[in-house]
Parts: C-alpha cells; structure tokens; sequence
C-alpha cells in the first residue's frame, strides 16, 4: 500500500483541479521483494517528469495514456527490501 501511495500521490498531485479533469486508474502493477522487511521501510518514487508528461499528452490528443511507475522500498540502512512497477492509466474528461 505505500508503494502505491508513493506513485498515486505524483499522480493525483498532477492532475488536481485540472481543466479538463483527468481521471487516474491503476491498470497493472508488479513486485519483487528481496529482503525481510523490518523495522520502518520508505517507498519512494522518482517519476515525476515521466508522470507529468503522460498527463500532459492525454490532455492534448483526448487520449487514455499509460505509463509504468517504480517504487522501491528502503529499510532504515538504506537496503532495497522490495520493489513495485504501477502502471497507472490517465484519460482527459472532455
């Protein structure tokens, strides 16, 4: 669930209050795990630009777009405990 939440947040933050309305959905996702997770574990996600860009597109052509999102989750020695592909779909209300 955080590793989703860590992709949905970038994507929600992207499309909110956008004229036209965008709507989010996740169509696919993935994991691996490589680790025992202990201990507090932070996902992150680094897809900003990537996620901005397929909104963008779906915006200008009417079109649903796709794109994969990486989370990876660290423990607190900086280990990759697991790793999770979304891809997330986005399609402009028009």
């Amino acid at each position: 669930m955080a590793a989703e939440l860590s992709t949905g947040l970038i994507c929600s933050a992207g499309i909110y209050k956008r004229k036209p309305a965008v709507s989010m959905l996740i169509v696919k996702m993935g994991g691996s795990f490589y680790k025992k997770a202990t201990g507090t574990i932070i996902f992150s996600c680094y897809d900003v630009e990537k996620i901005l860009e397929a909104i963008e597109q779906s915006v200008k052509t009417g079109e649903g777009t796709t794109i994969i999102c990486n989370s990876k989750g660290v423990n607190d020695r900086g280990e990759l405990v697991a790793e999770f592909d979304f891809t997330w779909s986005f399609k402009a209300r028009q």
